[in-house]
């Protein structure tokens, strides 16, 4: 998933955000191509949003 991807699945979660969540070792995992750009494989997506859900339960 590219990044405006995910911030479009998240419902508007601005980027500074989601690279602040990153920063600080909360997002979800994510691996850098050779051209710089970040992707993030759906299934760790997925595994961020339930291990997300599960906390705040």
């Amino acid at each position: 998933m590219t990044v405006p991807q995910i911030l479009a699945e998240l419902g508007g979660v601005s980027r500074r955000t989601f690279y602040r969540w990153r920063e600080l070792g909360q997002g979800p995992a994510a691996f850098k191509l050779p051209n710089g750009e970040l992707r993030v494989w759906r299934s760790d997506f997925s595994a961020w949003l339930r291990a997300l859900k599960g906390a705040a339960a």
